[in-house]
């Protein structure tokens, strides 16, 4: 049986993930700081393959990584807002902690280490179809802490320590940690609770969608596939038929629940768009996303109707969570200085 170590293996695609590996066999040690609550995670993870570690990428002892065949690395402040919150967090988790954990992994024997990158990458991207060796031209420090991961990757590349890089599209789709801060799936809620919804940033800006489902089986393939076909590869991840503007979206959420009113928000500062070319990992990996955008509204709206999820839930908004999490520490630190902790 092979082990295989995941990390973020309690968020939006590290439940689903996990969840897949443990079906196919594979003895998953799951990493998570814990940031979401445990609950969720330790529900639905449940599977005896599934061993679930609560700990942080920055701390975690470096032996954890011993015996494991492959690692897949999905932790970190998970979008672009997210990670303008405190910037030194940023650097610490997505970026330093990025880099710690894929040298531990290297020096513990890892063969296989999987990273878990973002078409943000690219940024304002200047034309279509944009491939792996387009420039990147990041908009943010979340897109800028992918890349340096990802530089680091490729100078720990060797042919015991076979890397891959995934740039993954916007995920949609329903999910065990459901997400409602992410393009699709906040416009399906604001549409089926509030009847509206809102095009940022102009709605002409254009962004690839993957499902949360088809990311996991990139992921799985990345770690399954021949050297020959991955090792040292970096892969956008989605497919050409799903590069979308954005004010394309508000029209296939209206197909799906119907008398909406729309609301087009200009937002000069975001300036990330980007249509890329998905053929490099049809290619090599025969990678055929098996859901569409239509496909992920319907099921969340009947997720959302049947009450298995509810845009409510404080830790579906990552943005208004990590907020809150930080405002928290910050109190408990204080009132601890001033003796006031029991």
């Amino acid at each position: 049986m092979q082990k295989v170590l995941v990390t973020g293996a309690g968020g939006y695609i590290g439940i689903p993930l996990c969840q897949m590996l443990a079906q196919k066999g594979y003895s998953v040690t799951a990493l998570d700081r814990g940031f979401f609550g445990r609950d969720r995670f330790m529900q639905a993870a449940s599977h005896p393959n599934i061993k679930l570690l609560v700990d942080d990428i920055r701390t975690v002892d470096p032996k954890q990584f011993e015996g494991m065949d492959a690692v897949i690395d999905l932790a970190g402040l998970s979008n672009d807002a997210s990670a303008e919150i405190d910037p030194e967090l940023t650097v610490s988790i997505n970026h330093q902690g990025g880099v710690r954990l894929a040298r531990a992994a290297k020096q513990a024997g890892v063969r296989r280490y999987v990273y878990s990158s973002s078409a943000s990458v690219y940024g304002h991207g200047q034309e279509v179809a944009l491939n792996e060796h387009a420039v990147c031209r990041p908009q943010t420090l979340y897109a800028e802490s992918k890349l340096h991961v990802e530089d680091e990757l490729r100078k720990l590349q060797s042919d015991t320590f076979e890397t891959v890089i995934l740039r993954n599209s916007t995920v949609f789709g329903l999910a065990p940690r459901m997400r409602f801060d992410l393009a699709i799936n906040v416009m399906t809620l604001r549409a089926w609770k509030e009847r509206v919804i809102y095009v940022m940033g102009g709605g002409e800006q254009w962004r690839p969608f993957i499902h949360v489902h088809d990311v996991c089986r990139a992921l799985m393939m990345s770690v399954e596939s021949e050297a020959s076909a991955v090792s040292g590869e970096t892969f956008n991840v989605g497919s050409d038929d799903l590069n979308y503007q954005i004010k394309q979206l508000a029209n296939f959420v209206k197909d799906i629940i119907p008398n909406i009113v729309t609301h087009t928000i200009p937002d000069a500062t975001d300036k990330r768009t980007y249509n890329l070319s998905f053929a490099k990992i049809i290619q090599r990996l025969k990678f055929d996303p098996s859901s569409r955008v239509h496909e992920g509204i319907v099921e969340i709206k009947q997720a959302l109707e049947r009450g298995v999820v509810s845009g409510d839930d404080p830790t579906t908004h990552t943005l208004g969570w990590y907020r809150s999490l930080i405002d928290w520490e910050k109190r408990i630190k204080e009132l601890s200085i001033n003796g006031k902790i029991l």
